[in-house]
């Protein structure tokens, strides 16, 4: 496909998520946190996380998830001009983590920049590959992709991160569709009085490290569980109600509602509010965990894997997360294909055992 940009819509044109090999059940968890499993089953509806290796960063995570996606796509990382990566959990303060995903896909004509807004951190990416792509006056590509390793930045004591947060990364080329396609009517917001609620409050320039930061677990995700989770309940619906109203659609008239995946049981409670069902509504945070950034992309590259999205499809894309921040899309589906890597092996039990299908198995 060689489309003008000026004359065509931006959209997706492959997905790609990658998870790391090692696993951390529900059990592991348990012992640390002074819970049980079937607590943490029925609160969280989460079976287990994958956790990166010790010598796995971002943005080793987030480059093979740029691969899966090009491979997607059909293209090479030489046609890649425009790498965007959202993380909370980068490589270094700096530089930008993009850079270092450029350097390992040996994406050379790519320009690379960080985007910041924790959990709706890919769709306020997103928007910018989608603006940056709009006013090129070539037809190329966009890699946006979100990424964390939540397990290098939780204290295993503390139930209120350990039992939801993980690693993973998800990715998406955009690219010009056809009619009709593509991304539209972005909405986003922030309140940064919010900002307390959920953060690692040491190791920026406010609180530089030091043997105190460190004696005070500073360095770790600090979150109030409660308040975070009745920002969720109450934006989540906002952001599906205003979209529908803006675009003078129904809930029926969405074939596909991604959101970032919190905590699965709090979205099955919202879903149901909403009147919104399984399938329609994809839930993958119980395979998973919460994986940031990368929640959202990996939510959109299962319902893609599993054959679940159609041409034109309708899809609806909210995001919310530290900041506090969130965030909105309507995008019409252009039949996009996707490539997921996960793991090929498990000791964990078989109730707890994420369920993939349709995956491109890592050997």
């Amino acid at each position: 496909m060689n489309r003008s940009l000026s004359n065509s819509p931006i959209g997706i044109r492959g997905m790609g998520s990658y998870l790391p090999r090692d696993i951390r059940s529900n059990e592991e968890v348990a012992r640390r946190t002074g819970v049980t499993a079937d607590w943490i089953r029925e609160r969280t509806g989460v079976r287990a996380r994958h956790v990166a290796a010790p010598d796995e960063a971002a943005s080793d995570l987030a480059a093979s998830a740029v691969r899966a996606a090009a491979t997607a796509a059909g293209i090479d990382a030489a046609d890649i001009s425009l790498l965007i990566c959202a993380t909370s959990t980068p490589d270094e303060l700096g530089p930008a983590t993009a850079c270092r995903v450029q350097a390992l896909l040996k994406a050379e004509h790519a320009v690379a920049l960080d985007v910041s807004a924790a959990c709706s951190g890919w769709l306020f990416a997103i928007k910018v590959a989608h603006d940056w792509l709009r006013a090129d006056r070539t037809p190329r590509y966009a890699a946006v992709v979100g990424v964390e390793v939540y397990s290098k930045f939780l204290d295993p004591e503390d139930r209120a991160t350990s039992v939801l947060f993980a690693d993973g990364a998800a990715a998406a080329i955009l690219g010009p569709v056809g009619p009709d396609e593509g991304f539209q009517d972005f909405d986003f917001g922030s309140d940064g009085t919010l900002a307390d609620q959920v953060l690692i409050p040491a190791g920026g320039s406010r609180l530089p490290a030091d043997a105190t930061t460190l004696a005070d677990k500073g360095h770790f995700i600090h979150m109030d569980g409660r308040s975070v989770s009745h920002f969720i309940s109450a934006t989540f619906p906002r952001l599906v109600h205003e979209s529908l109203a803006r675009n003078r659609l129904s809930v029926s008239d969405i074939d596909c509602l991604v959101a970032h995946q919190p905590n699965p049981v709090l979205l099955h409670r919202l879903g149901r509010q909403l009147g919104i069902d399984i399938p329609t509504l994809v839930i993958v945070g119980d395979e998973v965990g919460n994986i940031g950034a990368a929640s959202a992309p990996y939510a959109l590259t299962a319902a893609a894997a599993r054959h679940a999205l159609r041409p034109k499809d309708r899809v609806l894309i909210t995001v919310f997360g530290a900041g506090m921040t969130w965030g909105s899309a309507l995008l019409t589906w252009s039949g996009a294909p996707a490539v997921r890597i996960a793991p090929t092996r498990s000791n964990l039990p078989e109730r707890e055992r994420p369920r993939y299908d349709h995956l491109t198995q890592r050997p």
